[in-house]
């Protein structure tokens, strides 16, 4: 399916995502993004359906053609204090407060968003496979997040976050289960993958 440029032509809208919600570790990053009319890149779609290669080439065309992007961050303490879906959306906030154009509608990847200002937005289930704006937003997302987990790779190398960038993987919990987690795992998380709500370490 062809993606759509706008929700409502005419107004300014800004795309919204996120990535790293169902990791172990790590922060979410979320992403909101502006982009022209006339805004074209042929493999722009949701960034999961996208290589990590196509990912990284698309980054810095989204970046360099929006009208206006942001990055927005909430870290792995602020998640176990409000949880996922609250901190989800924080991190949309935080990105759409760092826009230089305030736009006049948003464009929401999902089913819950809680009101930003006096703008409009909408939620749309799978929207980053549906609309420009929000699959872009879904790239800078995801490229800026599997950067900051290889970063910490470099701190945590038992982890293996080069590859699985914090994700649930049977290889991340066993080492989970070997070496206990980090100040940068979400202790409010199922870590083991068990009926274990918490670790003891």
């Amino acid at each position: 399916m062809a993606l759509k440029m706008f929700y409502t032509a005419g107004k300014i809208e800004a795309g919204c995502d996120e990535a790293g919600r169902g990791c172990l570790a790590g922060p979410v990053i979320a992403a909101a993004v502006i982009l022209p009319s006339d805004f074209k890149w042929p493999s722009l779609n949701d960034s999961k359906k996208m290589t990590e290669r196509e990912r990284e080439q698309a980054e810095p065309y989204i970046k360099e053609n929006a009208i206006a992007w942001a990055i927005g961050f909430v870290d792995q303490v602020q998640i176990d204090q409000i949880n996922i879906l609250n901190a989800s959306i924080l991190a949309m906030q935080r990105a759409l407060d760092q826009l230089k154009i305030i736009p006049q509608q948003i464009l929401v990847d999902g089913n819950r968003f809680k009101q930003y200002k006096d703008i409009p937005h909408h939620c749309i289930i799978k929207g980053d496979g549906k609309y420009f704006s929000i699959a872009a937003a879904s790239v800078l997302a995801k490229v800026e997040r599997d950067r900051v987990m290889t970063a910490l790779h470099e701190q945590y190398p038992m982890y293996a976050w080069s590859k699985n960038k914090g994700y649930p993987t049977q290889d991340h919990r066993a080492a989970i289960k070997k070496h206990g987690p980090c100040e940068h795992h979400r202790l409010t998380f199922n870590l083991l993958g068990d009926n274990q709500l918490s670790l003891d370490f």
